[in-house]
């Protein structure tokens, strides 16, 4: 029993790492998947990868696609995406990606995700300010 017991245990803390990289793999597919939306038009879709709380919020996909537009063109048309760091654990994480525009400018910018029932959902963006040298 005992053997049993410690076989499962150590079982259990060698699959963390890939518990771990799942959850990071699930959260920067969402991501990429909403912007592949934008630069397909796709408003719908894109809107689709939002918290429930932000749809509600908005309201429509149409509302959505205009604020990203405005607020965050280099999400709408982006060039390079870069995933730095995810932190966090359990249903809430925050992924920093690294965003080059059309322009050759270069965003740094947090995501805030949730784990829903439908799957790891964006629940907010925000800027981060750039490292001396990089912007």
């Amino acid at each position: 029993m005992a053997e049993r017991l410690g076989a499962l245990i150590l079982g259990l803390w060698l699959a963390m790492p890939a518990w771990a990289q799942s959850a990071a793999e699930a959260v920067q597919a969402v991501i990429g998947a909403q912007m592949s939306a934008f630069e397909a038009g796709d408003e719908a879709r894109a809107f689709g990868y939002a918290s429930p709380g932000l749809r509600r919020f908005f309201g429509s996909s149409e509302r959505f696609g205009a604020m990203v537009r405005q607020g965050y063109p280099m999400v709408w048309r982006p060039g390079a995406v870069r995933y730095l760091g995810l932190e966090g654990q359990g249903d809430a994480r925050r992924q920093i990606i690294e965003i080059t525009d059309g322009e050759g400018q270069t965003h740094r910018l947090e995501y805030s995700m949730i784990e829903t029932p439908e799957g790891w959902r964006i629940d907010g963006v925000r800027f981060l300010p750039m490292p001396p040298g990089l912007s």
